[in-house]
């Protein structure tokens, strides 16, 4: 994929003769990324959710993409479109508030107890000091983690800053948006500094999990054959570090900052 065509697009639409045809052309060219997001995300969901309802969400944030990018910006539209995929993709699904209740206060459950473990011993918190704080057995820990795998989804998404995304990609496209304010841009800027000072205190293991997901792009099956461990222990690993971080988070106040920089300007 290249950004001839998109370019071609824009260079129109500022002369105001906006080209259908090349717009569905855009869209066509990259409808198969549409569709690799989609299925990526989807794998993580319950059989309830509809692909092609993720599908026409992630239409929909490429056509804003199409609509928004600038090419003057050293941003390849690759890049952008896949920011807006996703996000359109992730408030679709919160729309429909797909994760159960129950599943939330589980995960609350998991943060809060690593939040107490660590801030009493003043070190990260081993997945066994975790299970003794909630009075569960290491197994049966990690069939409360299995059980919160879904939610992790969204709570990386629900930092502003880390998702399919490639954090390094989304540290140019985050700002580059004319809807952010200075003082909005400031807490993305702490968010991402706080959050990346969080990733490197993760386990070794967890870091090199989010690292092969949301970096190399290699699927939980792939990761489990690196890490020569099975792909439930991988996603074990993955919705422990993403509830780790969302403790971490919440613990710095900074998550609840952005979010309300964020309503703010809605």
């Amino acid at each position: 994929m290249n950004d001839s065509l998109i370019k071609k697009f824009k260079g129109n639409s500022k002369k105001k003769k906006v080209n259908l045809a090349q717009k569905q052309k855009i869209i066509e060219q990259y409808a198969p990324l549409v569709k690799f997001i989609a299925q990526k995300i989807a794998v993580r969901l319950p059989a309830n959710v509809e692909l092609d309802d993720l599908l026409s969400a992630g239409v929909i944030g490429l056509m804003d993409a199409i609509d928004k990018y600038d090419p003057s910006r050293d941003n390849k539209f690759k890049t952008y479109a896949e920011f807006r995929i996703r996000g359109s993709i992730l408030d679709e699904l919160r729309a429909q508030d797909w994760i159960p209740r129950s599943m939330r206060e589980k995960a609350k459950f998991v943060e809060k107890a690593i939040n107490r473990v660590e801030q009493r011993n003043g070190q990260v918190a081993s997945e066994e000091d975790i299970a003794q704080e909630v009075k569960m057995e290491l197994g049966e820990f990690r069939d409360l983690l299995n059980q919160c795998k879904s939610i992790s989804l969204i709570s990386l998404d629900d930092t502003g800053s880390f998702a399919t995304g490639e954090r390094k990609s989304l540290l140019s496209v985050l700002e580059a948006g004319p809807e952010h304010n200075p003082l909005d841009q400031l807490t993305q800027r702490e968010l991402k500094d706080q959050l990346s000072k969080f990733i490197d205190e993760l386990p070794e293991k967890q870091r090199l999990v989010l690292s092969l997901y949301y970096f190399e792009e290699l699927n939980l099956k792939e990761i489990g054959q690196v890490l020569e461990v099975t792909e439930s222990r991988v996603s074990q690993l993955h919705t422990q570090a993403v509830l780790r971080l969302r403790a971490k988070l919440m613990g710095s106040g900074i998550l609840n900052k952005a979010r309300s920089s964020r309503t703010a300007n809605c």
